[in-house]
């Protein structure tokens, strides 16, 4: 794509600033994407600053959830992290600044009085907006009451058309009269949104400003305050919204919406990355799977759609799926773990005090010596696990399923009907023999030759021999051998099962 210019020393400067009131956003994560995308494409720098000045909503841990998720989907900041509350200095500076210039002012109206106009004004069909009462009150006045009551300060808006590019929506067109006079401070050191962030975007030389569509009701009040400032405005593009499969805006009803549930239900970083690319993009050609290096080659922003983005879980399975199976196994088994603790199917013996890591990174083999089945309590290592997970790799959905999906491999004697071991039109004596002929073909293997690739080519031949001895074909025996195995209809095939538990284990469980 074509790399944009800026005045700023033609570096391109992005940045992603959320406001730390809640668990970090699907939709703030996205946003987060395609700005680290454009900035990293354009050989340029995306700021992470954190809008906290909300004291009443603002939570410690929304703040590191945010930071914490973002390192785990790879998406890397180029900064020490800015904190609005940390710039109460550089705010009054600009503040006062409007205030002196007659581009701001003092008002003293109660929140009664506006709430009454606001309401006076919808009866009237009127888009509700500030009257103006305290814009002209003398200065004599304002400075005895500023002593005394509550004020915030407003903008005094000019009468004008706002237009602006958007790299996006194109030309895009606002009246300023419909805004009336916005409040943008609380006083002198506390900014409100709108002049915060024009504010930082100018100090933080932000060249491009890409965000959610929802906030494009601010731009010509934050254009204004630039003007106002006599500041450069920074060339906007605003995203999509994300709809969820009914077309409704996305939120909780549609499934989990913060990045942080999306990990612990066992989506990987790299899923997540590539499906959010979606939300809103299209190269343009049947490609579906990227990297995020291959995103950084070949997003373009002017290829992100105007109209909303389709927020489809299945098309998040489907991705996860794939980067599932591409997982190498002794990985992929360290990352499912967790999962098979937190279901109390396995406890890890650790060579250290070290905790156990959660469900965002890797456990890590050096701190684990060994695992006890919680039901048998027998010891088990790495191995054992990598054989059970590998039998699922290419089934998995999401990790959060393995223990319901392996649970057979950590019990000691199954529970399940007997019945389910005959196959379509097998019979109780036909079960029988197929039993006492797998017995005696696996008592034969021995325990050096016992793995994957020799069970499979055996059994296969084998349950063809056993097969044709009951009048029927193989699939009669290998269904006999899965069942006695796992205890389900549905499971991983016999080889797999027989290969994970071994030997010792194959031959108890057809002990029926």
């Amino acid at each position: 794509m074509k790399k944009e210019k800026t005045t700023k020393k033609g570096e391109i400067r992005t940045r992603f600033a959320p406001s730390p009131t809640g668990f970090f956003h699907v939709g703030s994560a996205r946003t987060a994407l395609f700005n680290y995308i454009f900035a990293k494409q354009n050989n340029g720098k995306m700021i992470l600053r954190i809008e906290d000045t909300d004291k009443t909503r603002v939570k410690k841990e929304y703040e590191e959830d945010i930071v914490e998720n973002l390192e785990w989907l790879g998406i890397k900041h180029d900064n020490h992290v800015f904190k609005q509350s940390e710039r109460k200095d550089v705010y009054k500076k600009y503040i006062e600044q409007l205030l002196d210039g007659n581009k701001a002012y003092y008002c003293f109206c109660s929140t009664e009085e506006l709430d009454a106009k606001r309401q006076e004004q919808m009866g009237r069909g009127l888009a509700p907006h500030y009257n103006g009462k305290c814009s002209n009150l003398p200065k004599e006045e304002v400075e005895k009451r500023i002593k005394n009551e509550k004020y915030i300060i407003r903008f005094r808006t000019p009468h004008k058309k706002v237009r602006f590019n958007d790299m996006i929506r194109d030309k895009v067109e606002f009246d300023s009269e419909l805004l009336g006079d916005f409040s943008i401070a609380r006083d002198t050191e506390t900014p409100l949104y709108n002049l915060a962030v024009v504010i930082d975007d100018h100090e933080m030389k932000i060249s491009h400003v890409i965000r959610g569509e929802d906030l494009l009701p601010n731009t010509p009040k934050q254009i204004l305050i630039q003007e106002a400032l006599g500041i450069k405005s920074p060339i906007y593009a605003h995203l999509p919204i994300i709809l969820g499969t009914d077309r409704s805006k996305l939120s909780k009803r549609h499934g989990a919406t913060s990045v942080t549930e999306y990990m612990k239900d066992g989506y990987l970083p790299e899923a997540i990355v590539n499906f959010l690319a979606f939300l809103g993009w299209n190269p343009g050609t049947e490609k579906e799977i990227f990297s995020l290096p291959e995103l950084i080659k070949e997003f373009s922003i002017e290829k992100v759609q105007k109209s909303g983005a389709i927020f489809n879980i299945q098309k998040l399975d489907h991705y996860n799926s794939f980067y599932i199976r591409k997982k190498p196994i002794d990985k992929l088994t360290l990352l499912c773990v967790p999962y098979l603790i937190e279901s109390k199917l396995i406890t890890p013996v650790l060579k250290s005090e070290e905790k156990i890591p959660n469900f965002t990174g890797y456990f890590g083999k050096d701190i684990v010596q060994k695992f006890i089945i919680k039901k048998t309590k027998e010891e088990i290592g790495f191995e054992y696990l990598e054989k059970v997970v590998s039998a699922y790799q290419e089934r998995l959905t999401k990790l959060s399923e393995i223990p319901q999906l392996t649970d057979y491999f950590f019990v000691g004697k199954l529970n399940y009907d007997r019945g389910v071991l005959r196959w379509k039109d097998a019979t109780n004596d036909d079960v029988k023999t197929m039993i006492d002929k797998l017995q005696e073909v696996l008592s034969g293997i021995k325990e050096k030759d016992w793995n994957l690739k020799n069970l499979q080519k055996i059994l296969l031949d084998e349950s063809q021999r056993i097969g044709e001895s009951i009048g029927k074909n193989r699939g009669y025996p290998l269904w006999t051998l899965r069942v006695a195995l796992s205890g389900r209809e549905s499971s991983a095939s016999p080889f797999e099962i027989a290969d994970a538990l071994g030997k010792e284990k194959t031959l108890k469980r057809l002990n029926i």
